[in-house]
């Protein structure tokens, strides 16, 4: 009997949708990478047509749909879809702040602390079931999968572990900030639940926001400045008391508003740098709290984790470091952008007994024919050389239809936006003998390259599909490479790609197995005799958060092998292909945008060299 195809979606905060057959995982994209507004919240419909455009299906065929979250406030932005655009506006700063806001916060809060019920079940279901009819699904079964649930299974079933303590920590879904699972035998077993009100994710949301950063979004910025503060002890920091870890539970005197305005009076107090510090440490020392009190209690050696809070990958290197525990795996699509994904993954295994799946990579998106990467050099006034036979990854798995980024106003920052010089520079395309040697040499000789190649990555880091490269050993071209493009502030570090076998010459690996985190979910400490090899990738702390390559990508790898011949080492400076702010490239028509729009000279985009003969060099 053939394998059942599965669909997941998910309408919140980052959505997208997912396709499982079988312990398969086929396709997985973000709302955000077609419709071009970062962090997208509205229902994930380019994202399914995109799923099933891959998979050569019609609505029709889908016969299982799981979705996740049915608490009463995401029902009522599922009925009232202004609402959480509203907030979405306000919290991406495309809206001026007005005078009720405090209140309105206040009661959003409040709001989304509480459980799903009867009726939000039965309306979130009705609503969800309405959209995807509209859509032309037909006989289908919805399973609708609690927010911590979808989280976990995430995190459990890619792990490869027999048996795990699984926790999920995040702000707040159906009621619950948090909860651990113990995995036995592929299947989850709840051990405890945390309440919203004592959340860890609300808790840096609420840092976040006060230092005037954007919430869900910004929590890294905190995370980097912390490490130029002087270092407060532990007993003189205020921060202390905001959320504590007793036992295996989670403990704070504060609702969720009192908590923000108990922040807000301390920060008065404090430079930005000294509070980032105190957070920072306040989150990893009740993080660890936990985890230690969770591991005594069950026995668990090994750690299988998602949600937002995990993405603070100097915490996972505490957890990691943490006596008694073998091993971590942090799922890489940790955050809500991973929900559509997760749930996914628990109605295959309720349904289908399904719960293992190997991510051997993460190049799970679109990618791009040649006919149409022909059709976007055409449109901008170039012409491919004569077809060589090389054979493009997943040749015709193709985007869904949505405007091209020139005539889409929302596609890219405005700074590329009316800069008639740019837009108009010519381009020249040709096809290299060996072209990530041709990239190799570029970023030794200090270019800044933009690397486009197969199926666009899922999650929230750049992995050598859509990428921007340069070296990593020279802080003028990191320089160089914010003032162009990236928009960084000054304390954020950027991060590596290098060759897994590579590791452990370049970072102090001991005592852990690097392939359970190779995609930027974990920071590692740089061995100091590496540290010039690293100036442009390394935080101030001597840590990175690196991406480990192995056999996944082979252009890629050769790229790397190409510049280990000539420095010893296979690394490079490693952003994604954006303005910072906005969505990582999908399209090659965006790609292009982006060469045309700013100073870099180089697009590798598959096997063609697309030079923007404008740039300085």
């Amino acid at each position: 009997m053939a394998a059942e195809t599965v669909l997941g979606i998910w309408d919140g905060h980052d959505a997208g949708a997912a396709l499982l057959r079988g312990g398969e995982v086929l396709f997985a994209v973000n709302e955000e990478r077609l419709s071009r507004r970062k962090l997208e919240v509205g229902f994930p419909r380019l994202s399914i047509a995109a799923c099933l455009k891959f998979a050569g299906l019609d609505p029709s065929q889908i016969r299982t749909v799981a979705a996740s979250t049915t608490d009463p406030a995401k029902t009522l932005t599922r009925l009232f879809p202004s609402l959480k655009e509203e907030y979405y506006l306000i919290r991406r700063r495309r809206k001026p702040p007005r005078r009720l806001d405090p209140l309105r916060k206040a009661f959003k809060y409040r709001f989304t602390e509480l459980g799903p019920n009867i009726l939000s079940r039965a309306l979130s279901r009705s609503r969800i079931l309405s959209l995807l009819e509209k859509d032309g699904f037909r006989d289908f079964q919805l399973d609708l999968v609690d927010h911590h649930s979808a989280h976990a299974a995430s995190a459990a079933y890619c792990s490869g572990f027999p048996e795990a303590l699984v926790l999920t920590l995040d702000g707040v879904g159906d009621g619950l900030s948090g909860s651990a699972w113990r995995l036995r035998d592929g299947s989850l077993e709840l051990l405890k639940a945390y309440p919203a009100n004592t959340s860890l994710g609300i808790f840096f949301e609420h840092v976040t926001n006060l230092m005037n950063m954007r919430e869900l979004e910004d929590e890294g910025k905190v995370m980097a400045l912390a490490n130029y503060a002087y270092p407060v002890p532990d007993e003189e920091n205020p921060l202390m008391g905001i959320v504590t870890a007793e036992a295996d539970a989670l403990v704070s005197p504060y609702t969720s508003t009192a908590m923000f305005r108990e922040l807000k009076r301390i920060l008065w107090r404090y430079p930005s740098e000294q509070f980032a510090y105190m957070a920072q440490r306040a989150l990893e020392h009740c993080a660890l709290g936990l985890v230690r009190s969770l591991a005594e209690r069950t026995g668990a050696r090994r750690i299988a984790a998602a949600g937002g809070v995990f993405s603070n990958i100097k915490m996972n290197m505490a957890i990691a470091a943490l006596p008694g525990i073998e091993r971590i795996y942090v799922f890489p699509h940790m955050g809500d952008g991973g929900l559509a994904l997760g749930a996914a993954m628990e109605s295959n295994r309720r349904r289908n007994a399904v719960s293992s799946y190997t991510l051997g990579d993460l190049y799970l998106g679109p990618s791009f024919s040649r006919e149409e990467i022909q059709a976007a050099l055409e449109k901008n006034g170039a012409a491919t050389p004569t077809p060589s036979p090389v054979v493009f990854a997943n040749a015709g798995t193709q985007c869904p239809d949505y405007a091209p980024a020139e005539a889409n106003p929302r596609t890219l920052d405005s700074r590329l936006r009316g800069n008639d010089r740019k837009e108009g520079s010519p381009l020249r395309v040709s096809r290299p003998d060996d072209l990530p040697a041709t990239a190799a040499r570029a970023i030794l000789d200090g270019q800044i390259v933009l690397w486009f190649t197969g199926r666009l990555e899922i999650g929230p880091r750049a992995l050598g599909g859509r990428s921007i490269l340069a070296r990593p050993d020279r802080r003028d071209v990191k320089d160089r490479l914010n003032v162009l493009l990236k928009k960084r502030v000054w304390y954020q570090p950027f991060c590596p790609s290098m060759l897994i076998e590579d590791a452990p010459e370049l970072l102090h690996t001991e005592g852990q197995d690097i392939c359970d985190n190779r995609f930027m979910t974990m920071a590692f400490r740089v061995r100091h005799d590496r540290l010039p090899l690293m100036e442009g990738v390394v935080n101030i702390d001597g840590t990175c958060r690196p991406h480990f390559v192995a056999a996944e990508n082979p252009p890629y790898r050769k790229l790397l092998e190409r510049i280990k011949a000539e420095t010893g080492f296979g690394v490079v400076l490693n952003t994604s292909f954006n303005i910072h702010g906005e969505p990582m490239v999908c399209s090659p028509a965006e790609a292009l945008f982006m060469l045309r729009g700013t100073g870099i000279r180089y697009l590798f985009l598959e096997d063609l060299l697309v030079e923007n003969l404008a740039a300085k060099d």
